[in-house]
């Protein structure tokens, strides 16, 4: 795929990078050079390869899910200066 002049000063300005007439000509090249080995990889039958995260299969550590003792409310506020109906009750910030 070849990368014309007007692609070239679009991703330049979407990079926020100041190119000048004689770099837009070397980043034709470069990135049309960078797309054709993207191409090459379309190439690759990888119909039977599974997706993965890493190249070092990892099983992830998990835990029981287990009911804890919940419904503490009481407890939680209970060393708050103010509390109203299990909330903290905090002074008024914004108007």
């Amino acid at each position: 795929m070849a990368v014309d002049e007007n692609t070239v000063r679009h991703i330049a300005k979407l990079a926020r990078i100041a190119v000048s007439g004689q770099e837009v000509t070397a980043l034709q090249g470069e990135l049309s050079e960078i797309l054709a080995w993207v191409e090459q990889l379309d190439e690759v039958d990888t119909s039977g390869v599974e997706p993965m995260t890493s190249v070092v299969r990892t099983e992830m550590k998990k835990r029981d899910d287990a009911v804890t003792d919940g419904n503490r409310a009481g407890d939680i506020v209970g060393n708050a200066p103010a509390s109203e109906d299990s909330y903290f009750v905090v002074p008024k910030v914004v108007e």
